[in-house]
């Protein structure tokens, strides 16, 4: 499979959704480093630089309007983050396997987690009603699983993603496990992707 190196592009949300696309007939990888996410801090030694992984610090809310943050990462080994969309059919057709698979793993510290990409209004701002349909898919492929909202702490990740679905993984500190995969996938082949992802964590 080919890797696409994962870096960040600097491009907004809105321009994201614009060029974005759904996609289904070519599995893609590729990867973000710990290293493109860094915070930097003055001391009395000098100047130091803290790595942190992708999702190691945000705050956003979920489909109910719950307060997020990273905290929701900490007591799993391995959280798979699947970003999807409302318009994308192949994004809804293999979310009733992750709702299955989000029960089939949950006794092995693995977790799923969706960000639907697309709720936002032209400005900004949360469109209710886009919510409320992400909320009606979820219902009714069985995705009983946490889904966020974008947020501005989640555009750096959402504006590196160029198709959906796009699912990475990190583990409980938030930092990216292997390679982000971009399509859908059936069951087996993310039973497959989530055990390697899994061992990889663990060892």
């Amino acid at each position: 499979m080919k890797r696409i190196p994962f870096v960040l592009l600097g491009i907004s949300l809105a321009g994201l959704l614009a060029l974005g696309g759904c996609s289904s007939a070519e599995q893609k990888t590729f990867t973000v480093t710990d290293e493109q996410e860094t915070t930097d801090s003055q001391s009395d030694a000098g100047q130091t630089t803290e790595q942190t992984g992708v999702l190691s610090s945000f705050s956003t809310a979920d489909l109910d309007g719950n307060i997020v943050d990273q905290s929701v990462l900490a007591d799993y080994d391995l959280t798979m983050v699947n970003v999807w969309a409302t318009f994308c059919r192949p994004c809804i057709n293999e979310m009733p396997d992750l709702g299955e698979l989000a029960q089939e793993y949950a006794d092995q510290n693995v977790q799923i987690v969706g960000l639907v990409s697309d709720v936002l209004n032209t400005d900004g701002t949360i469109s209710e009603e886009q919510v409320q349909t992400a909320r009606d898919i979820v219902a009714q492929t069985g995705a009983n699983y946490l889904h966020l909202l974008p947020s501005e702490d989640l555009y750096g990740v959402l504006g590196q993603i160029s198709a959906v679905p796009t699912t990475f993984f990190v583990d409980s500190e938030g930092k990216q496990v292997g390679y982000a995969v971009v399509s859908a996938q059936s069951k087996d082949k993310w039973i497959e992707t989530i055990d390697a992802m899994l061992a990889e964590v663990q060892e």
